[in-house]
């Protein structure tokens, strides 16, 4: 998705930004902001949410903050998920998990695995 959205809109992404903070050379208008939120929706913590969320809508207007919102919610919620089923991520990663989890959860019959192998 991130790769997908940079090359819409012609940005590139320093993906050591993600884990180690934003650099000099972040393209993503109001990235701080965005980050901040992101941060405060993955505390769960209640005022810290609604305040940046605050200044996620005073910055970008009401329409980005529904968009940031769906999208901080979506890539939460896709952990979640994995945790919930119990796909580890240390086993996920860089498409190193488990084959026979793959087979077992239906995984192989998606038409990219079924392209890449």
């Amino acid at each position: 998705m991130l790769r997908e959205s940079t090359q819409i809109a012609d940005n590139e992404v320093n993906l050591k930004d993600v884990t180690q903070g934003l650099s000099e050379g972040t393209q993503i208008p109001n990235a701080e902001v965005l980050v901040n939120f992101a941060e405060a929706i993955v505390s769960r913590d209640p005022a810290n949410i609604a305040a940046t969320r605050q200044v996620v809508s005073d910055t970008l207007g009401n329409d980005a903050t529904v968009d940031a919102a769906a999208v901080v919610s979506a890539f939460h919620g896709f952990v979640r998920i994995a945790d919930s089923i119990g796909i580890p991520y240390t086993t996920a990663v860089l498409g190193q998990d488990a084959p026979e989890m793959r087979e077992e959860a239906g995984i192989n019959d998606f038409y990219r695995i079924q392209e890449a192998g």
